[in-house]
């Protein structure tokens, strides 16, 4: 009986955990057992018939928001071609409603819900043998015309479970993909809106069987593991002891974990900011909403007075990148308490902020209470809300706009310096500049064309002349000095006329040739001519002392309390804003490329 394990990822970088514990627990005692892994931009026909060349007794797909959709259609064209393969279903997005997927879909031959290896393992054994699937609890199959649900399987006892790592096959790509990786199943909490709230309590694997699989993919090559643990820090003991064991034998490998800011020990917090090297570390921080009411509705237990105070003391170490995850759209949370609640999060500036827009995820409480709180969504995968009791679809499309810019503006990182600027000085808050800004975008019909990375500067820089703003000198000469960092080579092009005419632009080399150790000891070590500076470096005059700008901008000083003492002053944004720098003079900004073992850009700023 030849088997197949298929999935559909979301992009080619990433890899699925779920086929390869099926795997690494069945093949054993079925070897020709085989993983088939695609992306859900993969034409259809293409999957499909990769899986026909391969003649496959039985095809089992994990099922997923993100590709259920796409997996469905396979399926039915599969069974047309294939009509005496045996079709498998697991995965979150089908263990739910397993009557539904086999109503919509007859392809659907069986549906495997929950822990998956045991009760694949056991369905694979009555295939084979006796086909009595009455016995195989946690499935759902078909009896002639009549779909029939079993009873649910125990919990697998995770320590009994095979290493899904160690696969000869995955070692060529595991330095180019994201390897996922899990230490326990299960969550402590029970927010509505999240299928992990259905298991209740955490099972964990074996430290040392942990340490043992971790250590075997970092010596072969892993650059990324992403954990997948729902809550990585609940268990303080177990959370250090990994933390040191990663820090002790790392690599060069980054490790991604979900964590829970507001119960982080201050004594945990103290070790990561002394010992946690610079980059290797990324945590990812449900926050959700600030709104006191919707948490309680949804029952999140959240402290954000702790949560900012974790937050904050991660960022001040500069050793681990941190991302923020917001959802639009939860019960009483209209436009107005968004707009706090984005504000209050974005106060603590991280590194990355994902705005999400609520699904009604099968399974969940809050898809069970949709009526109560007037919610229409999409009927199909990822049944994304349209509207709520205190949300129109209205408001919905206009947080789109801001979601839009939010990545290309901040996540992106292509623009750090001119925004910081802007929200700290010009706009009343983070939350008004991109969604004026993202108004405007779709104003403009940007959202239905492509971009280049001049068009991100093009376009701010319209948006912000046709708005009147103040301060265009200083905000265009952080636009330059953003352009310029953002390559890795010498641009050949820029998207502003040059300031510096040639003969100045001359004086200024010969200058840097002569006396390089003005800008750096390393540079005058290096001994660069005039001739071979120029082919690394560019210059540009800055109408204002550019220090003084970048002081201005550094720490944390957006502070969303007296923002909303002002707004209730009514001032105007001018007044809101931060006092602008004393910035008078120029600068004569230089940047240098492929200078050191970075390959970043340098620059340096004189003052004129």
């Amino acid at each position: 009986m030849k088997i197949i394990l298929a999935t559909l990822n979301a992009k080619y970088i990433h890899t699925s955990l779920a086929i390869r514990l099926l795997k690494a627990y069945s093949e054993h005692e079925f070897q020709d057992i085989h993983l088939a892994e695609y992306t859900i931009k993969d034409p259809v026909m293409n999957i499909v018939s990769d899986l026909f060349q391969k003649k496959p007794d039985v095809i089992g797909f994990s099922c997923y928001i993100w590709n259920i959709e796409e997996t469905v259609k396979v399926i039915g064209i599969l069974k047309q071609v294939m009509p005496e393969v045996t079709v498998v279903l697991g995965g979150p997005e089908v263990s739910y409603e397993p009557l539904y997927w086999m109503q919509r879909e007859a392809g659907i031959d069986f549906v495997v819900n929950g822990d998956g290896e045991e009760t694949f393992h056991h369905l694979l054994q009555e295939l084979r043998d006796d086909r009595k699937f009455h016995f195989v609890y946690g499935a759902a199959y078909r009896k002639g015309g009549e779909l029939i649900v079993n009873p649910p399987r125990p919990k697998s006892d995770l320590n009994t479970l095979p290493s899904p790592h160690r696969f000869p096959d995955d070692l060529p790509d595991l330095g180019k993909r994201i390897v996922y990786f899990e230490t326990s199943r299960g969550c402590p909490f029970n927010c509505q809106f999240c299928l992990s709230s259905i298991e209740v309590g955490v099972r964990y694997y074996d430290i040392e069987r942990v340490k043992a699989d971790l250590l075997y993919l970092i010596e072969n090559g892993a650059k990324v593991i992403k954990f997948l643990d729902r809550t990585f820090n609940i268990n303080r003991n177990y959370a250090m002891e990994m933390f040191q064991f990663l820090i002790d034998n790392h690599q060069g490998c980054v490790f991604q974990f979900e964590i829970t800011a507001d119960i982080m020990r201050p004594e945990v917090l103290d070790f990561l900011a002394e010992h946690a090297p610079p980059g290797i570390f990324r945590f990812e921080i449900g926050v959700q909403s600030t709104n006191d009411e919707t948490n309680e509705l949804v029952k999140r237990r959240q402290n954000f007075t702790k949560l900012s105070r974790t937050v904050m003391k991660i960022k001040a170490s500069g050793n681990i990148d941190q991302h923020l995850d917001l959802i639009a759209g939860l019960p009483q949370e209209d436009y107005a308490t968004f707009r706090k609640t984005f504000n209050d999060v974005f106060a603590m500036e991280p590194e990355e902020l994902q705005l999400g827009f609520l699904k009604m995820l099968r399974g969940t409480g809050l898809r069970a209470q949709a009526a109560k709180y007037n919610y229409t969504y999409m009927e199909h995968a990822p049944y994304e809300i349209l509207s709520s009791h205190v949300m129109p679809f209205s408001d919905i499309i206009r947080l789109k706009r801001l979601e839009d810019v939010l990545e290309k503006y901040w996540n992106s990182h292509r623009l750090d310096h001119s925004v910081k600027y802007l929200i700290r000085h010009v706009f009343k808050s983070p939350f008004d500049f991109f969604q004026e800004f993202g108004d405007y975008w779709e104003a403009r019909g940007w959202q239905k064309i492509g971009h280049q990375l001049e068009d991100l500067f093009t376009r701010l820089h319209a948006f912000l002349t046709d708005r009147r703003t103040p301060s265009m000198p200083v905000i265009t000469g952080l636009m330059k000095l953003d352009y310029f960092l953002g390559h890795k080579y010498k641009p050949r092009k820029i998207w502003w006329d040059i300031t510096l005419d040639k003969p100045e632009w001359s004086h200024y080399m010969k200058e840097i040739a002569e006396h390089p150790e003005r800008l750096s000891a390393k540079l005058a070590e290096a001994g660069f001519s005039e001739r071979e500076l120029q082919k690394f470096t560019v210059l540009e005059v800055l109408p204002f002392r550019l220090e003084a700008v970048l002081d201005s901008i550094s720490g944390l000083r957006f502070d969303p309390a007296a923002v909303a003492v002002a707004e209730a002053a009514d001032k105007s944004s001018t007044a809101l804003a931060e006092a602008l720098p004393d910035a008078g003079g120029s600068t004569l900004l230089i940047v240098m490329y492929q200078q050191d073992e970075s390959q970043r850009a340098q620059y340096y700023a004189l003052p004129l």
